[in-house]
């Protein structure tokens, strides 16, 4: 399954179109008059600063419920809430959960898809999201963006194909429960484990479930990305069982040096794989070198070489 969020984290307008359907904005003063509701991804949002929203986006769930046929509806995607930055998703969460039954069509989930200048990755307030895997059962993509007061615990969720976790800053506790799953159709995971100072206290112990492949037997894509200790996951990576079966693996958007890809280049063969994704790097020029032509069959993403000053080296998204 080939995934794109539904925007990149920036500051950057919104993408108008998200997993192969167009977007429809869902405010107060524009209620789009949409023949089939199943034809376009709705996305929901509120800002109590703007006359022509909802202030509360727990309000612009109800109208929507009453004035949609929601039944039909496969893709919702929850943006902007009103002061996102000291206001948790808990309410948002219990209004999903309270209206499952109006949304049984509902297979695409993306929670808290706003942009830097609306909101910073690290200042959205999330809460347990975990009631949203128990009320859709049938839900196959969740994605979820900002790991401030995050938490989940361990479910088995028959259908959920892809699960990606921005953050500037991945719990531990989120990253040991998403290991404590089961979830036997899941072909992507995706986590950006960003920094300390974030909140970010994922250790490599924490992913080595993840890393056995054992609860993901389905599991074909897998982003360990965004990382300080980038070099310690791709040594882990490098004799972690669940390599063997994927299609594509990314170590991107990390502190990635040339140690972390001399572990790579020493452990296990990648020549499988269709695509490695490094980008954001601080490996030096022999080394990329050295990877390509160590896999010349497998698509390399090289791009964004940072500076490998040892003074100071940044994860791509922190903030």
């Amino acid at each position: 399954m080939t995934v794109a969020p539904a925007q990149p984290y920036g500051y950057t307008r919104p993408y108008q179109s998200y997993a192969g359907l167009p977007i429809e904005d869902w405010t107060e003063e524009d209620r789009p008059d949409v023949a089939d509701p199943s034809t376009v991804a709705w996305r929901l949002t509120s800002d109590d600063w703007v006359e022509e929203t909802y202030e509360e986006i727990t309000e612009a769930i109800d109208a929507f419920v009453a004035d949609v046929d929601t039944t039909v509806v496969t893709t919702l995607l929850i943006g902007e809430w009103q002061e996102s930055y000291s206001e948790s998703s808990e309410p948002i969460v219990a209004k999903l959960v309270e209206h499952a039954a109006r949304f049984p069509a509902l297979r695409t989930l993306f929670f808290g898809a706003m942009s830097a200048d609306q909101c910073e990755i690290s200042w959205i307030r999330q809460s347990d999201l975990t009631p949203l895997l128990e009320a859709y059962p049938k839900l196959e993509r969740l994605e979820i963006r900002g790991g401030t007061e995050l938490r989940l615990s361990p479910v088995r969720h028959e259908a959920l194909r892809v699960l990606r976790i921005e953050t500037g800053g991945l719990p531990g506790e989120v990253a040991r429960a998403v290991a404590a799953c089961d979830l036997p159709a899941l072909d992507h995971l995706e986590l950006w484990l960003g920094v300390d100072s974030y909140g970010g206290d994922t250790t490599v112990a924490d992913l080595e479930p993840i890393l056995s492949g054992a609860r993901l037997p389905a599991l074909k894509y897998l982003g360990l990305q965004d990382g300080e200790f980038q070099d310690d996951i791709a040594a882990a990576v490098a004799s972690a069982p669940v390599v063997a079966r994927l299609e594509t693996l990314s170590l991107s958007m990390g502190v990635l040096t040339d140690a972390g890809a001399e572990a790579l280049l020493t452990g296990q063969p990648l020549t499988h794989l269709r695509k490695l994704d490094l980008h954001h790097h601080f490996l030096s020029t022999a080394m990329m070198g050295r990877l390509r032509q160590s896999l010349p069959g497998v698509e390399l993403d090289l791009s964004s070489q940072e500076t490998t000053d040892r003074d100071w080296r940044y994860v791509a998204v922190s903030e």
